[in-house]
Parts: structure tokens; sequence; C-alpha cells
């Protein structure tokens, strides 16, 4: 099954990855083609996995936030797209803390909205390396090393929310949604990290919500739909928790444009519904 491949690529690739970092921990002399800063990593492990995901069959394109547009790597007119972030929060890498690497599997091509994926997941590099998958309805986490991938066992949102971790300037965040985080805070404990992916997998653990919402010198956010926002959102969903851009669930945006950003906000539901109800319409 193409799924199950993408994933075993991203499973072997993984260990890679990650001992890869120490020795590419500078900055590339380049951005992204959205002005973001790249670190000699994110190339590297972008060109990496472009090469082995064009090697499955089934996957018609690569596409990765850290390129113009999306890749025809395969000659399947009815393949897969997949989208990747290589590294995301890869500025955690020079101060040693978590990063990732952040995975969608689309029906069709992209741009396409947030009900085209199929599969979501995301590879953690924190004290150990974990993979969660989030497919056919189900959320498995996965202990990967050099000798492949041990099930660890279904992931389940908490019933009773504990953590919060909110992106952005304080000082650039909209009156509504700073009224709302000051509720927040006198419920759960702050968690942020910088790194998206570690901050979504403590709501993952413990239960709560992460976002990055619009600002004021930003309205659309910081985070891509196609990359982050939207792979994120189909996991947590999946795993019985919620997400929104402020109005709607992630899953129903219809981006315009490849790199395309939006507020994004996952985590419990009733969280993500207190949420919805305090920003404005």
């Amino acid at each position: 099954m193409v799924v199950e491949r993408v994933f075993d690529v991203v499973a072997d690739a993984a260990p890679e990855i990650r001992a890869g970092l120490p020795e590419r921990r500078a900055k590339a002399a380049s951005e992204n083609v959205t002005g973001d800063e790249q670190l000699e990593a994110d190339v590297w492990a972008d060109d990496l996995l472009r090469d082995r995901f064009a090697a499955v069959d089934g996957v018609n394109w690569y596409a990765s936030e850290e390129r113009e547009d999306a890749e025809t790597v395969g000659d399947a007119a009815d393949g897969y797209a997949v989208a990747v972030d290589p590294l995301d929060g890869s500025s955690n890498v020079k101060s040693n803390n978590p990063c990732g690497t952040v995975v969608g599997v689309y029906e069709d091509p992209l741009p396409a909205s947030g009900r085209s994926l199929v599969a979501a997941g995301f590879v953690l590099y924190g004290p150990i390396t974990t993979m969660t998958v989030a497919h056919d309805g189900d959320v498995t986490e996965y202990l990967v090393d050099d000798d492949g991938r041990t099930d660890l066992g279904p992931v389940e949102l908490p019933g009773d929310p504990l953590v919060y971790g909110f992106g952005g300037r304080v000082p650039d965040w909209t009156p509504a949604f700073e009224s709302f985080v000051r509720e927040v805070e006198d419920e759960l404990k702050l968690r942020y990290g910088g790194a998206m992916i570690a901050d979504v997998n403590q709501v993952l653990t413990y239960g709560g919500v992460f976002g990055y919402p619009g600002l004021e010198s930003r309205p659309e956010g910081k985070l891509r739909a196609h990359f982050e926002s939207m792979p994120m959102a189909f996991v947590v969903e999946t795993a019985g928790g919620a997400s929104s851009d402020g109005a709607q669930s992630l899953l129903d945006c219809s981006p315009d444009s490849l790199h395309e950003r939006t507020p994004t906000f996952v985590g419990s539901e009733s969280v993500i519904a207190d949420l919805e109800a305090a920003l404005p319409d």
C-alpha cells in the first residue's frame, strides 16, 4: 500500500536525519521560497526525503516548504502528493532542543483542501525518536531507531486538557486572542518550546491546546497550511481532538497557493470550542 510505503520511507530516513544534524547546524547560504532563513540541515533533509519519496511507486508529486513548487516525481496521474516540512523547528537545532519532520499524504495535486488528506504523521527528534501516524481512522505511535520502528500503541487525546502553548509575540496578539489566553492560563499549564511538532506532541500526550494565531502584523499567522497546519490537524482530529483556523476546522481550509499560511489551533475539543467562541467572526 502506498501510504504504508510512504511512512516506511519516513521511518527509515529518521535515524539518518537525526544522525546528520550535529554537522549541519550552520546557516545555509540561502533562504526558502517564503524568505525563512535556512540551516544546512533544512536543505539536506529536504533533498534526502525528495529522493526517497521519488522512489515510491504511487507518489506522483513531492512538495516541501523548502521548494517553490510541487515537483512531479512519478508517472501515475492518479498518484498521491506528499507534502513535507523536512525539519520543523530547525531553529531549535542550534540550541539542542526538539525538532522534527511533518508529512501529509494528499490524494489530489497541490494546492488542495485539507479534506484531501488520506494520512499524516510526524517524527519527533526528542530524547528518543518517535513517529506518530494517522491513517484509516487510527493514530499510532512508533519508536524509531536503526533497527526500524516498534509499535508503541494507539494515541488518543486525554479527556481532560492540561497544557497550552501559543506562538507569536504577545504585543502582536489581537485583543480578542489575548483575552482568551488570559482565561486559558488560569486553567492550564504553559508548555511552549518553539517547535510546533514538539508542542503538539505534548498536547497529544496530556490534552490541551497549541496554537499560532493570526497577529496584528501578520493576520495569516506563521504556519503553512499544506506542510504544517493541515497535516497536524489531521493527526489531532483523528486522535479525538479538534482543530481550527479560528472559525472552522483546518481540514475545511482550501488554500489557493502552495505556501499559503493560516492561523492554526489544535487540541482538546472543549478548548477549541472556547477559542472559536472568543474570536470575532
